[in-house]
């Protein structure tokens, strides 16, 4: 099959990316189709991250791709801004069938950045119209990743991201994260200890007063930081501190929406229910770039309601709601219920969990956590060189065929949710031998 091949590599400025170094050593991605994507030159690589934690259906899916199609020969782009299209309201009823009971309210964005700020905007706005302007602080958490717009970036406590850019939004505090608790050292699913750490939120409220903090925001299960999952208990302690204090509690289920840990959302399986949730990735299978925010019901009434007239919400994009993107997100829900694939996560679970923690007595491996189709396996970083070790595993896993995602010294996997057992097989004997490999 012929494939696209770049005919230099100066112009594209890459996110996130050591530049120098790819642009001396490139490895490069050229056509991708169900578990695998494959290079210019026809190698297979297993896909042990759905792309970005995105393509939770598997690439080059056929149901996803007709559809944009179909809609591009239709109506390739109309304004949401006073006018609408009937594609954009269907995936909104459709995502609504899916959230939690009495959030069915939902706002389009572009991505999981633009839906964290979405969200943080929403809240705001929801306290100003039932007369309590003074809730303007927002409470994220260490090591939380809620994008990269200036709000996400704000409430999230991932220092690399935030010390490049100065102060950020001010009226900012956050939790303390949930990990490093010696008990909680390779814990299969939920850890037994640390629920107390989200009694921090009672400190917080008696240092700013609970009138001034507008809401909480964190992930269910934090992922880019690095695999954290909540202890037991965690997360209804903060829900109850949330609805003592008239705070608002967002999640944001960038990652752990549409399938992920075996439900059709993190708040279904960890049985936590927000007042507001961020979602994109899984939503359009990353096939076209998507993301939406719901909201609880009674904060949709209380702005849109309670406006006086006139647009109530001074927010939103050009492309909230864009045609090709709620087309994608239409087909891939579709795929999703035809083909169950929260449940295949559910049923796969066990299997993806006991091959997580075989690595658990390789070198320098000093904990693992995992839950659903997430795992996170820890290295010991090399003296003086944070970052090093995980990095030499990615790239000789990628040699070896198969990709893998790092974040600092740990291993992040989320495969998409189409895995089978062979892949898992692969996918861990391949990581197995890298880890082996950078022993010293």
């Amino acid at each position: 099959m012929n494939v696209p091949r770049p005919n230099n590599l100066d112009a594209y400025w890459m996110p996130y990316s050591d530049n120098k170094y790819f642009k001396a050593n490139p490895r490069m991605i050229a056509r991708a189709e169900g578990m695998s994507y494959f290079t210019a030159d026809g190698a297979e690589i297993l896909d042990g991250t759905a792309g970005l934690w995105c393509c939770n259906a598997g690439h080059g899916r056929v149901q996803i791709k007709e559809a944009i199609q179909k809609q591009a020969a239709i109506l390739d782009y109309a304004p949401t801004f006073q006018l609408g299209h009937p594609i954009a309201f269907e995936a909104a009823a459709r995502i609504a069938e899916l959230t939690p009971d009495g959030m069915d309210k939902v706002f389009f964005t572009n991505s999981g950045s633009e839906s964290a700020d979405t969200a943080l905007k929403i809240a705001l706005a929801y306290h100003k119209a039932r007369g309590e302007s003074s809730r303007v602080r927002l409470i994220g958490r260490e090591r939380g990743y809620h994008g990269v717009g200036f709000g996400g970036m704000s409430v999230g406590g991932i220092g690399g991201n935030r010390k490049q850019f100065g102060a950020l939004l001010p009226y900012v505090d956050h939790l303390p994260h949930t990990h490093g608790i010696e008990a909680n050292r390779f814990a299969r699913g939920m850890p037994e200890e640390g629920a107390h750490l989200a009694d921090a939120l009672e400190n917080l409220v008696a240092l700013h007063g609970a009138e001034t903090i507008a809401a909480v925001m964190v992930e269910p299960i934090a992922g880019s930081t690095g695999v954290l999952v909540p202890p037991r208990g965690y997360l209804e302690r903060l829900r109850a501190l949330c609805t003592k204090h008239g705070i608002l509690l967002i999640f944001d289920e960038v990652i752990t929406g549409f399938g992920r840990i075996g439900t059709n959302f993190g708040a279904e399986r960890l049985g936590v229910t927000p007042d507001i949730m961020t979602m994109a990735k899984g939503l359009t299978n990353a096939a076209v770039p998507m993301g939406a925010v719901a909201v609880r019901n009674g904060v949709y009434d209380a702005i849109v309601e309670g406006a006086p007239g006139g647009i109530e919400l001074f927010h939103g994009y050009t492309y909230s709601g864009h045609p090709l993107a709620a087309a994608a997100a239409i087909a891939t829900m579709e795929l999703h219920r035809e083909e169950d694939l929260p449940g295949r996560a559910r049923a796969i679970e066990p299997l993806w969990q006991e091959a997580t923690h075989s690595l658990r007595d390789l070198p320098n491996v000093i904990d693992i956590r995992d839950y659903g189709l997430i795992a996170g396996i820890e290295l010991a970083p090399r003296a003086g060189k944070p970052g090093h070790r995980a990095m030499e595993v990615f790239r000789r896993c990628f040699d070896a065929g198969v990709l893998i995602r790092v974040t600092g010294d740990i291993i992040a996997l989320s495969p998409p949710l189409i895995i089978e057992p062979k892949h898992i097989d692969r996918l861990y004997g391949t990581l197995g031998e890298a880890i082996r490999a950078e022993a010293a």
